[in-house]
């Protein structure tokens, strides 16, 4: 049997690649599993399950395409969140208290609602989390974004967002959306100085 090979991050590099100076990036519509919650992702315990069902769903997607009739071989992207409050005119990465979240997985068009709901069944025989219930699939699109790499601990990002926040100031746009993080680093792996986060901002024309 043949397997398809699919590479989202090379397919998708402008978006899941970025410099260390803002740029602007425009952002099409994708499917993601999703899962949401609120508050501190540092202390929140229902942020580590979120976390743990996404990734367990994720991965039982990956084994289940690779075994299907029209097998495709598409590694498991890396988590990205949506972060926000609700007057984002005051959102500051100071107070993560009030945060609102959604985690996130870009998947390939060959993943169904149906694949979902089977790799959820499946994930929950070998663990029942109980956040496995609120994983979905659901289409995202961005369009016209900047963004830019940060480099160190999730915790020394303020200095990054304050420059993305300058840069689209200084092209006559104005922030909409929700602030947005690609992790492309494993923080059990690296050392904090050596996490790379992309850090997305949405954007409008200011009239």
């Amino acid at each position: 049997m043949s397997v398809v090979s699919i590479d989202l991050r090379r397919e998708l590099s402008a978006l899941y690649s970025a410099a260390r100076e803002p740029a602007f990036v425009d952002v099409p519509e994708l499917p993601f599993l999703m899962i949401d919650g609120h508050g501190d992702p540092n202390t929140a315990p229902a942020y580590a399950e979120a976390v743990q069902a996404l990734y367990s769903v994720a991965y039982t997607i990956r084994f289940a395409l690779k075994r299907g009739t029209h097998a495709v071989d598409a590694p498991v992207m890396p988590m990205e969140g949506l972060w926000w409050t609700p007057d984002m005119a005051t959102f500051s990465t100071a107070d993560k208290s009030q945060w609102d979240w959604t985690m996130m997985i870009v998947v390939p068009e060959q993943v169904t609602a149906a694949v979902v709901e089977d790799a959820r069944v499946a994930a929950a025989r070998k663990r029942p989390l109980a956040s496995l219930d609120g994983v979905r699939l659901e289409r995202f699109a961005e369009g016209r974004c900047a963004q830019v790499l940060h480099v160190g601990p999730y915790g020394a990002e303020g200095p990054t967002v304050a420059a993305l926040h300058a840069f689209i100031e200084a092209n006559g746009c104005a922030l909409t959306g929700k602030h947005h993080e690609i992790y492309l680093g494993d923080p059990r792996r690296a050392a904090p100085d050596k996490l790379r986060t992309i850090v997305r901002q949405p954007v409008a024309r200011r009239s």
